[in-house]
Order: structure tokens, then sequence, then C-alpha cells
């Protein structure tokens, strides 16, 4: 998901195309040793709207203890000050949300409460991340540090000598909208707020946020403010504290702060639970819990920098979605009632519009016990309050991006096997929603053009249609939610084939063909048609209307349940490779791939989506795109433009394409760089092109993977050597282009061979991905 702010999109530093693949004297470790966190660079994606933060978290945390600059989700590279230490950011997002509770430490009286008047200097010679920590000298002489736990954030100052060592902490000011505060210091070591907010792309409901610090140190002064009024020794307010230490000898505070989304108990069960150890203990968990997970995913062979960005994305995979349930197991529900989780942890925080096209997949792969529990906390979400989500923060529905996106989110989860024993509550849910659409009274829109796309075929275009709640209108994106619909009926027929369910299999595997209504055949591609049926918009397919965050030429591969039958419908297999190969300026890629993907797939703005006939590498309707040639008889070409593609993740502050909206861009680079790739999101089909490591091992949990491992090989994979000659699974040949996730689970080794020409492996039409049908 994208917002709207506009920054141009410099990709200075980007990697030629011949560093992505080592070549054999970039091979002089050929195995990744050592603490693979080292390897991470969380500043990657901090500038030119990647939109990611470079402070301290665990893996899918509640707390992620960050910096923020000015920069409306939080931080900015670019940017050289700081307005405190908040607990709460996503990665990637293109909206503002979280920043609750900004902590800076100063030095002196304090006489101002505007953090963007406070706010202290900094300088990126004096700054470190590393997963799980965050380290930066301040231009006050204070030093910095901060790490964290599943629950809470620690912060650790060092002052200069003085006897005015202040921490500020302002409950009324985030990067989104708080409409209230208090603030308590309840007694000369511990602190507690509530902050209650709303915003995003638009404003939700309101949610409110709780917490409590503990200091190790007691203070030897405070007081609080309201507005610009500051009150010395006062005990509350509504806008934010401060609390002052002597640093003359000791100049080290400490602070442990627990949140909660529950209520004030909450946050205290929580600091009990994790609080109590010191700021090195907190930092040495949090760097095992890290290594843990990466060290799942071990590579051979590529250049230090092909590994940095590797495991950088791998590292932001797992960032969220984000623990919502407190250490008890009580979490806010969708009808705002306390709810308690039982046997498994409730999750939050869904990106689903961008993540179930690949990080959804990666979780399943590599982290399936809370992929499981993220697949029930959104079964969860429908139970609680009615509906399933589509944007969900928090507790509250943002009703951002369109579609429908929880279906393919879910249907994932059980072709995966992580919702057995569970199956018929999730099918229940996800009937209701694609049949159906939530009541007036309900804040989640739902499938908002269902009526219409069941009755005709199509989700109309009306771009004057009312909002009738916060966030996007399907009515707004009539061609590409079409599309959508179709994508998650395709997937939901599937599922519900699986479990017996015959007449609705059927009832949705013809529904998932109405991707043909919105095809235009006097211009062979698909356009947006009107509440009247009529086709309306630019007849360019580079400037129609009714895409979201995209164009006809974008869209046009968005069916990955028929691509034999949407080739069909622009000519065959000729006109489709032509197509293709006029969509990722294919001869010109061949020329030069690195130069082609920042200068002519990148096309200007970071939030620049309309009015092109190219690929789009930033954003999400184009994530399967280039696996479209397993379908047309040219896998190859597949390998040359995912390879291409690839080039513009590097290690540097710069290093993403586009927004990395929760995890999702991060997922893409990982899954295509292993050459396994999930090109029937919401199904089980795994598209195969050349991995760009020598070797990766995966350690797979055995309770979903029987195996507990899989081992891909490519020896000699380089820039020159990239095309796969040979398949083979366990030894056997493999012919076709895909594996399904069942042969992928019965599988230990993937071995490919390389070689400098494109070869005939693939190219059968037997070879292709599946139909769904």
């Amino acid at each position: 998901m994208r917002g709207t702010r506009r920054t141009r999109l410099c990709l200075a530093g980007v990697l030629a195309a011949s560093t992505l693949i080592a070549t054999p004297a970039a091979r002089a470790a050929e195995r990744t040793d050592g603490h693979l966190t080292d390897l991470v660079n969380p500043f990657i994606g901090s500038q030119n709207e990647g939109n990611t933060f470079p402070g301290a978290a665990v893996p899918f945390g509640m707390v992620q203890l960050s910096p923020d600059t000015g920069h409306s989700t939080g931080y900015d590279y670019t940017q050289r000050t700081v307005r405190g230490f908040s607990l709460v950011h996503l990665s990637g997002v293109g909206c503002r949300i979280g920043g609750d509770l900004p902590v800076l430490p100063t030095t002196g009286e304090v006489t101002q409460t505007d953090y963007a008047k406070y706010a202290a200097g900094f300088s990126h010679a004096d700054e470190e991340a590393s997963p799980g920590y965050y380290r930066v000298g301040l231009d006050s002489g204070i030093r910095a540090e901060l790490t964290a736990s599943r629950r809470t954030g620690v912060q650790r100052f060092t002052f200069p000598a003085t006897d005015k060592a202040n921490v500020l902490l302002n409950a009324r000011q985030a990067l989104h909208k708080p409409v209230g505060s208090t603030v308590e210091i309840l007694d000369d070591h511990t602190v507690r707020t509530a902050i209650t907010g709303h915003g995003f792309c638009r404003d939700t409901g309101p949610y409110t946020v709780y917490t409590i610090t503990r200091f190790s140190r007691p203070f030897t002064a405070y007081g609080t403010w309201n507005g610009a009024t500051v009150t010395p020794g006062a005990r509350t307010g509504g806008g934010g504290a401060y609390v002052r230490f002597d640093a003359t000898k000791d100049r080290t505070v400490e602070a442990t702060t627990a949140l909660s989304y529950v209520d004030a108990r909450g946050a205290a069960v929580n600091l009990r639970a994790e609080g109590g150890r010191s700021f090195d203990a907190v930092r040495d968990r949090a760097r095992e819990a890290w290594e843990r997970r990466l060290v799942t995913v071990r590579v051979e062979g590529g250049d230090p920098i092909l590994r940095r960005t590797f495991y950088s994305s791998l590292y932001r995979s797992f960032l969220a979605p984000n623990i919502g349930s407190d250490a008890d197991g009580r979490y806010t529900g969708w009808d705002r009632r306390i709810h308690r989780a039982e046997r498994f942890t409730y999750y939050q925080n869904w990106s689903l519009w961008d993540t179930y096209r690949t990080q959804a997949q990666l979780l399943a792969l590599l982290a399936p016990r809370e992929a499981r529990d993220m697949a029930l906390s959104v079964v969860k979400v429908d139970e609680d309050g009615g509906w399933l989500p589509k944007w969900g923060y928090g507790p509250v529905e943002t009703n951002t991006m369109s579609g429908d996106p929880v279906t393919p989110f879910l249907t994932t989860a059980y072709q995966m096997g992580l919702l057995k024993g569970f199956e018929e509550r999730a099918y229940r849910a996800l009937r209701k929603n694609a049949d159906g659409v939530p009541p007036a009274g309900y804040p989640g829109v739902g499938r908002e053009a269902n009526a219409e796309y069941i009755a005709h075929g199509f989700a109309p275009y009306d771009k004057s249609h009312p909002l009738a709640k916060m966030g996007d209108s399907d009515y707004h994106h009539g061609a590409s939610v079409t599309l959508e619909y179709a994508l998650a009926d395709a997937v939901l027929a599937q599922m519900a084939r699986g479990l017996g369910h015959t007449d609705d299999a059927a009832r949705y595997a013809a529904r998932a063909q109405s991707y043909r209504t919105v095809f235009d055949p006097s211009i062979g591609f698909f356009r947006a048609r009107d509440a009247a049926g009529a086709f309306t918009g630019s007849a360019d397919p580079a400037r129609g209307i009714g895409f979201h965050e995209g164009t006809a030429w974008q869209y046009q591969w968005l069916v990955p349940q028929d691509l034999p039958g949407m080739i069909g419908l622009i000519g065959g297999e000729r006109a489709a490779n032509d197509r293709l190969d006029s969509f990722f300026a294919y001869d010109r890629l061949l020329a030069d791939p690195g130069r082609t993907a920042r200068e002519v797939w990148v096309h200007g703005d970071a939030y620049n989506y309309y009015n092109a006939d190219k690929y789009n590498p930033m954003n999400e309707p184009d994530l399967i795109a280039p696996y479209t040639y397993l379908a047309t008889g040219q896998p190859w070409k597949t390998t040359d433009v995912v390879h291409a593609a690839l080039t513009l993740f590097t290690d540097g502050p710069t290093g993403m394409t586009g927004n990395d909206d929760l995890g999702t861009m991060s997922a893409w680079n990982v899954l295509s760089s292993i050459g396994l790739f999930p090109i029937q999101p919401g199904y089980d089909t795994w598209g195969l092109s050349t991995p760009v490591f020598d070797r990766v091992d995966l350690t797979l949990d055995r309770r979903f993977w029987p195996g507990g491992r899989l081992t891909v090989t490519a020896p000699g994979t380089s820039a020159s050597d990239r095309y796969v000659q040979a398949v083979r699974a366990d030894g056997t040949a493999h012919t076709r282009t895909y594996l399904t996730t069942d042969a992928l689970r019965s599988t230990r080794s993937l071995a490919f061979t390389v070689g400098p020409r494109p070869s005939e492996w693939g190219t059968s039409p037997q070879a292709a991905p599946p139909v769904l049908k």
C-alpha cells in the first residue's frame, strides 16, 4: 500500500546487474559464517519512501522502539533531528500511524512541550543499528540506546555530568492523530500514560494505547504539562511529563516501557512479565531471537553486498504482523471488547493487499507456528467483530486499499496446512465475506461492490460514489477490484472443493471467470466499466481509469488463476510474449539490466503509479508479473526480469524499491533470490527461477514440514551463467516450471543446473503452471 505523499525516488548507488550474482572471484567466503545479525542493515529503506525504521524490535514484537525525525511514518535518513524515541512503528507503510509516546533525554530546564521545538540534532557518523539494537549520539552530548522485548521497549541514556538530566515523555504527540491523552507519575520510579488516537491514510475509529514506564533510578524532580504550560511537581497532566535525575556521578539511566492495547492493567502485566532485566540482558536476548530467525536460512555464494541485502530483507520479513495480546492472553477485539486468546497468540496489523502476495507464503514456510496464530487471529477478527478485515491497524479497520485480500491470505494458510482443526471456522468467515457486504453500522467495507459484481460479473467504476465509510472505496477502482475479486473467488473455490463444499466450489469457480467481463476486445486490455456496463475512460491502457495504484498494462497479468484464458484473450502465446517483452523493455533489459530497472521501470516518483506502460517493480500489482513467462513457454525470461529487479535492492538507505509494506517487498526479494516464488497467491503453486546463490539451506519446522529441511542448489550461478538447463528434485528430473506445496513438503533437495544460454527446460505446454478450475 502507498500513501499520497510524493517524493522523488533517487536510486543513486544501485548495483549494476553484474554484481547481483557473484562471479567466481567473489566466492572467497562460500558459507555465511559468524553472526547473521551482523549482515543486517536496518537503515535500508529509510530514505526515498521505503519507510522502514532503524530502531529496536524482536520478531513480530508488539514494540518497535525507534527514533522519529519528523517524517510522517517515523524516520527519514535525510533529516538530522530526533523528536523522540517512540514505541510503535510499522515497517514500510505509506501513511502515518504509530509513534506513540516519543521519549527524549535533555539537559537543563524544561521549557518546551512541542517535540518539533525541543528536538535534538544528531549525525549519522555517531549512529548505529543492528537487529534489536539502536544507538545514537545527540548533539546535546547525550548517548541514547534502544532495545526491546516482545512487549517492552528499553532505553538507556548516558548524560554528560549535570544535575538536570531530564527524560521527556510526550503523550500528546505522535505520528498519527492523538485525540486524548493522560499522564500520571505514580511514584519516584514510574510513569503511566494512556493515549487515544486515530489516523492512517484517513481517520479510523479511535483506539487507545496504554503504557507504563519504570526507571532504574529514583527521580530527583518531576512535572507534567498541558499544552505549552509546564507545571513542576505536578503528578498528572494531559500532554506529557518530565522526570529529572542527578547525573553528576552516575550518568546512566535506564527505562523500561511496557505497552498494551487492552488497559493499564495489561501494561502492568506486560511489565511484570518482561521487565526487570538490565539493558544489556534485553539487548542480548533480542539479538539471540533474531539470530534464531535468520539462521533458518543459510546461503553460500554471493558477494558481501548480495548477502547483506538478502539477510536485511529476511530481517524485515519478520517484523510484522505484531503481537496484539498481552502476556495474560487478553486482547482488544474489533468489537472493542476484551477477549482472551486461548492456546494461541493474538496478532494484529494487517496490510493484506500487500502481504497476501509474498510475505504470507514466506512466513508459512519459515515461521509456520506464528503464521498459524496469525491466520487464527484473522479468523478471530471475524468472530469477535462480525467480518473479516481488509487493512487492520491494532483493533480498528482502516479500509485502506481495495478488493478482497483477506481471502487469498487465509486460503494460503489453508493450503499450507496452517488451519488444521479450524478449516470450517475459517471457511464460514470467508464464505460470508465473499457473498455479502458488511452492514452500514460496521466500520469495514468488505467487498463493497459485491452486489453488482455478483449480479453482473464486474465491479462498476464510479468515481463519484460517496465514501460511506473512511478509507478507500471499491467503486473508485472498479477494474482492478473486479480482477481482485475474481482471484479471491478462484482460490476460495479450491478451498471449498477441498472441504467438500462442491456446490460452493462450482459457484466460486464460475465467478472466478469474471475477469473476462472487464476485458475490452477493441483495445485488447482490461478496462473499467461504468454502472450501465459501458467501457469507460481512456482507450489508452497506460492512461485508463479504475485501476488502484496501477494501469491496465500492470494489471493485465493479475489473472494467475487462469493465465491460459487471459493469454487467449490477447491473442495467444506469441502475442502474450510480445506484450510481455514490451512491458519489461526486454531488449533493453538484455543490453543493460540494472540501468533498465532504474531508468525504464522506475519512471519517476515513488508514488507515481499511473500513466505508464512498463513494469513497476515498486508496487504490489506487478509482483507476480515476471513469472508470467513460466506460462508462455519462455521461462528463461522470468530469470532475466527477476534478476534485473533484484538489482534495485541494495545495502544503503535507498536500497528499497518503494514502500516495504510490512515486509511485502522484502519477502519478494527473499523468495525470488531463493528461486521459489508463490505464483498463485492463495493457492499452493511455487514458480521456479534461477537462484542467485550457489546453495541455500532452509531449516523448517518438522510439525509443518516433515522433512525439516530443504536445500536449493545452483552451482556456478552468476550474471553470465543464469539460465536453467535442468532441475532435479531429490535426484529426479523435474521438467515443470513449478512445484506444489505437497511436492515441496516432501522434497529435501532442489538442484538447478545453470548455463550461459536459455535451454528447452520448462518450455513445453505441460510444464506451465496449472489453471484453477
